[in-house]
């Protein structure tokens, strides 16, 4: 029975798809290194998530937590054909393009993912934006996004690296008009800000990171705002620097140290640049959009 779901699934998902399953079932795929209490928690989590499809096969959220949850423990191909099926069942439901686009970028399928994160807006337009419930929760428990600001953040991701500046520019210039909160103001920013820099929108790059002089509290984006402040000359690149130098295994030195890459190279520093891109790959955060970026760096580089 579950294989004639997924069949019809494949169906209702219209032919686009055929070609996204073959990148993704030829991806790469590298399981992400975790500690053994965050293994267990994660394992515990998928097992509740199956237990709830099995008593809810109907439901989207069904669907929705079953694949973020496969997700989360590096089973990105699997996670993908579950949010297919979820297609199937609930075609005008955007969160299921929303996350299966995201899992396409982590498996570098990039075309397939702004397919899939192009559609969303549609299914989203004029419909009143959501709260997105983290899956893994911060440390005040307090999501800091929504269904229609991931949405354009992960589009411009996909573009972003593809250096296709142009669309990028476009995602997250709609991603900051439905970014409400610090946290996801912040990430977009400074996204944006480099994807400004990369166009050669040197002085457009700059103002659009105004608003940020002074405080500002944020939940979990404290890397951003640590990029924005060395970007508006209110950081030493050196203190930044110094706190990636010993770990490239870490969320944090990737996000940080793919930023402090392109202030290497918008000042002209390849050579530095480089070795803080190759850090970063060197180390096992590949399913982070820092190592993303990073790798197409060094791609490009070469």
């Amino acid at each position: 029975m579950r294989h004639l779901l997924f069949a019809a699934a494949l169906m209702l998902a219209g032919g686009a798809w055929a070609n996204a399953q073959s990148c993704a079932e030829n991806a790469r795929e590298v399981k992400p290194v975790l500690s053994d209490a965050a293994r267990i928690e994660y394992t515990n989590k998928l097992a509740e998530a199956k237990a709830v499809f099995e008593a809810e096969p109907n439901e989207a959220d069904s669907f929705i937590w079953l694949g973020r949850r496969t997700a989360y423990l590096g089973d990105y191909k699997a996670a993908t054909k579950i949010f297919t099926e979820g297609i199937g069942k609930f075609p005008s439901d955007a969160r299921f393009y929303r996350h299966r686009g995201h899992r396409l970028i982590t498996l570098r399928c990039f075309d397939d993912a702004i397919a899939d994160l192009e559609k969303a807006p549609k299914l989203i337009k004029g419909k009143p934006d959501k709260i997105e419930p983290d899956g893994l929760p911060n440390a005040k428990n307090i999501p800091t996004s929504t269904l229609q600001s991931n949405i354009w953040y992960h589009l411009g991701l996909a573009y972003y690296a593809k250096a296709d500046l142009k669309n990028a520019l476009r995602a997250y210039r709609e991603a900051e008009k439905v970014s409400t909160n610090n946290d996801m103001r912040v990430a977009t920013a400074y996204w944006h800000y480099m994807t400004l820099r990369r166009s050669g929108k040197h002085k457009e790059a700059l103002r659009s990171l105004d608003r940020f002089a002074g405080g500002l509290d944020v939940i979990e984006n404290d890397d951003y705002l640590k990029l924005i402040r060395l970007n508006r000359g209110e950081a030493k690149v050196e203190g930044l620097l110094a706190s990636i130098q010993g770990d490239a295994n870490t969320l944090g030195s990737a996000s940080l140290g793919y930023g402090i890459g392109n202030y290497f190279l918008y000042n002209n520093d390849k050579e530095k640049a480089r070795a803080i891109f190759q850090k970063i790959v060197d180390g096992n955060q590949w399913a982070s959009f820092g190592y993303i970026a990073a790798e197409a760096e060094l791609a490009g580089l070469r």
